[in-house]
């Protein structure tokens, strides 16, 4: 593909973010639209935001719990940026949050990891990988879909913005790397218990973000090197490591919450409105 071609796409997706429209696959209306073009629309969109004032502040993994690929028929994992106007602070455990702009938005709780340097070491060392994490938090990525159904290709979705709509960070845990061999073992081993209202909707565990959320940060890391052009991983980074339990439907009105069971993370509840 050509960078006309690829400017084309990147505009053209931006557009339809904005005017929350359903577009036809890139891959469609385009021949050799293939996940490393995808990925240069995807550069070419973090420009044309960083353009209107919106700065990259850290990155969403997508697809990393194996459980959900057959549901979107997809068969690896994704990333792209979150931005300052996309990330949510909600440090007291709980937040409202407007759907307006939304076409079909899920809901997916995940594990936050932010950086204090940039990750290095093996990519599949969970404790040289945990040595870069300065804190943990519960998180809430809130996805959306810009093609009919929710019907994607893996290229499909990282042209649409990796299908990144909000993430709602809860209290952010210090991580106290004196106890760094237990944290290891509760990242992959806690139970996470999704609800709306009083009912338990969905569970999970943190080996659903393959294998680890630290793990999740190791493939995003390998992934980077292996993308020149990208913006490499740095401190003060908000990763995002992927939904541990299936990405639920949900709508104007609800109150979710995420609790977890094996580490010392404040549970996280969101209240969505128009």
């Amino acid at each position: 593909m050509n960078d006309q071609q690829l400017d084309q796409i990147a505009a053209e997706m931006l557009a339809a973010k904005d005017a929350s429209q359903l577009v036809e696959w890139p891959s469609a209306r385009y021949a050799g639209f293939d996940l490393g073009a995808a990925y240069s629309v995807g550069e070419r969109m973090t420009a044309l935001r960083r353009a209107r004032g919106e700065q990259p502040v850290g990155r969403k993994i997508g697809f990393t719990n194996r459980g959900i690929w057959a549901e979107y028929k997809v068969d690896s994992p994704m990333w792209a940026h979150v931005y300052d106007s996309s990330l949510v602070q909600a440090e007291q455990g709980e937040t409202n949050l407007s759907l307006a702009g939304t076409l079909a938005p899920r809901l997916e709780p995940e594990i936050v990891l932010g950086l204090r340097q940039a990750p290095s070491g093996p990519d599949d060392d969970e404790s040289a990988l945990l040595d870069s994490v300065g804190w943990l938090a519960l998180g809430f990525e809130i996805v959306d879909c810009h093609y009919a159904g929710w019907n994607l290709t893996i290229p499909d979705a990282v042209a649409d913005f990796a299908l990144h709509y909000r993430l709602v960070v809860g209290r952010p845990l210090p991580v106290d790397h004196s106890r760094a061999a237990r944290i290891v073992e509760a990242l992959r081993e806690t139970g996470v218990e999704l609800r709306r209202a009083d009912s338990t909707i969905a569970t999970g565990k943190g080996a659903n973000a393959l294998g680890s959320p630290l793990l999740a940060l190791g493939y995003l890391g390998a992934v980077l090197r292996r993308q020149p052009a990208a913006l490499q991983l740095g401190a003060g980074e908000v990763i995002t490591t992927g939904t541990l339990t299936p990405a639920m439907p949900i709508t104007v009105g609800e109150t979710w919450s995420v609790r977890v069971d094996a580490l010392d993370l404040a549970p996280l509840t969101v209240h969505f409105r128009a």
